[in-house]
C-alpha cells in the first residue's frame, strides 16, 4: 500500500525548504523567489520505527525495511489558481494525485524573505482552501449539467451531486458536506477538499511551539530541520539536546501524515529482514496477508502472532510459544499495530 502526500502552499512558505529535509538532499531547488517549483519533485521516505532495529538485531537480519511514504513538492498556489492564475491548473492536477494534503503555513518573520501573497497563517490557509473548493465547484458543476448523471437508478448520486453543489457554492469544503454513504458514492468525483489534511504551521528557531509535544498544532521549523538534516546522526542527536528538541519535527510528521489515513503496520521478521507493512486499521488477518502476496489472501490458514512488546520481552518466538505470548489466528482476526506476524499458507 502507497500512501502519497502532497505538500502544499503559497509560495515562499518553506515547501521546498521541508521538502529537501524529508529527503535529506538537495532534491527540489531552494530560491527566494516565486514558482522556484515548476514540476513536482518527488520522494520517498522511511516511517520512522525503532521497532525494526530491535527485532533485526534479535534475527541478525541481513537488511531492514521499513514503511514509506511517498511525499510530493507542489509548485505554490495563489489566489486565483482555480482559473489558472499562477501555474493554476497544471498544479491543481499534481494534488488531485496525492492521498493526504499537507498544507504548509508560514508563521515565521524574515524580511529576507519575500511574502508572495502570504498574510498570516489564517488568511493564507483561507487563500488555499478557497482554491481547491472552487476547483470542486468546477468539477461538480460539469457533472451536474452531464446527461450521464440523469440516467435511471442513479438517484442517490444525483442527489450528493446536488448537496456538493450547494455546499461548495456556501465555501464548505466537500469533506464537511457528506458523511457514511455519501462519500463512496462521491469517491469517483475525485474532489480535492475530499483528501484529508495535515496543516503544518512553519515557525522560527525560537518558537517555543517546536518544543513542546501536544499543543494542538502542529509546528516545525524548516530552516532547524533542513540544518538537522544534513548532520550525522549523532551530531544530530547533540543538537536537538541543545535545542531542547525531543525528537525530529519531521519524524513526527512522517508518522502524522502516516497516521492520518488510518494506517498502521504489522511486522515480519527472520534473518532475511525484519520489515514494516503497511495496512488499514481493521485489517483481517487473510487482507493483511496479500499485502505480502496476493496469493496469500486465498490460500490463508491461520495467522502466528505476538504483540511486539511480548515478542521482544520473550526473544523471539520459541520462548514466546513457550510462556503462552503467541497466538494462532484465524480470518476473522483483526490485526493490530506492531503484531509480529508469520502466516500460514496453503500451496
Amino acid at each position: 500500500m502507497s500512501l502519497k502526500v502532497g505538500i502544499v502552499g503559497l509560495p515562499n512558505v518553506g515547501k521546498s525548504t521541508l521538502f529537501n529535509a524529508l529527503l535529506k538532499r538537495q532534491q527540489a531547488l531552494v530560491a527566494n523567489y516565486p514558482f522556484a517549483t515548476i514540476e513536482p519533485n518527488v520522494g520517498i521516505v522511511e516511517v520512522p520505527d525503532e521497532r525494526l532495529n530491535v527485532l533485526a538485531k534479535m534475527s541478525q537480519s541481513v537488511k531492514i525495511v521499513p514503511a514509506t511514504v511517498e511525499f510530493v513538492d507542489i509548485a505554490g498556489l495563489v489566489a486565483g489558481a482555480a482559473t489558472g492564475a499562477g501555474l493554476g491548473n497544471k498544479f491543481l492536477t499534481h494534488i488531485r494525485d496525492v492521498d493526504v494534503i499537507l498544507q504548509v503555513l508560514r508563521d515565521f518573520k524574515d524580511s529576507e524573505i519575500v511574502k508572495e501573497g502570504s498574510v498570516d497563517p489564517k488568511t493564507d490557509y483561507e487563500v488555499i482552501e478557497t482554491e481547491l473548493i472552487l476547483k470542486d465547484l468546477e468539477t461538480v458543476s460539469k457533472i451536474r449539467e452531464s446527461k450521464d448523471l440523469r440516467q435511471k437508478g442513479l438517484e442517490k448520486k444525483r442527489g450528493v451531486v446536488e448537496k456538493l453543489f450547494e455546499g461548495l457554492n456556501n465555501g464548505q469544503p466537500a469533506r464537511t458536506i457528506l458523511a457514511g454513504e455519501e462519500v463512496e458514492l462521491a469517491r469517483d468525483l475525485f474532489l480535492l477538499t475530499m483528501k484529508k489534511e495535515v496543516k503544518v504551521f512553519n515557525v522560527s528557531e525560537m518558537d517555543p511551539r517546536i518544543r513542546e509535544d501536544d499543543n494542538g498544532e502542529f509546528c516545525v521549523c524548516a530552516k532547524i530541520e533542513s540544518e538537522l538534516s544534513s548532520l550525522s546522526d549523532e551530531d544530530a542527536k547533540a543538537y536537538m539536546a541543545d535545542l531542547g528538541i525531543k525528537e525530529s519535527g519531521l519524524d513526527k510528521l512522517i508518522r502524522k501524515a502516516y497516521e492520518t489515513l488510518g494506517l498502521i503496520s504489522f511486522l515480519t521478521t527472520g534473518i532475511t529482514e525484519s520489515r514494516a507493512w503497511t495496512i488499514e486499521k481493521g485489517t483481517k488477518a487473510p487482507q493483511a496477508a496479500a499485502v505480502i502476496h496476493t496469493d496469500f489472501e486465498k490460500k490463508f490458514i491461520k495467522a502466528k502472532v505476538c504483540g511486539y512488546d511480548d515478542f521482544v520481552a520473550c526473544g523471539g518466538w520459541k520462548e514466546g510459544v513457550e510462556k503462552g505470548k503467541v497466538r494462532f489466528e484465524g480470518k476473522e482476526y483483526v490485526v493490530k499495530d506492531g503484531d509480529v506476524v508469520e502466516f500460514m499458507v496453503g500451496a
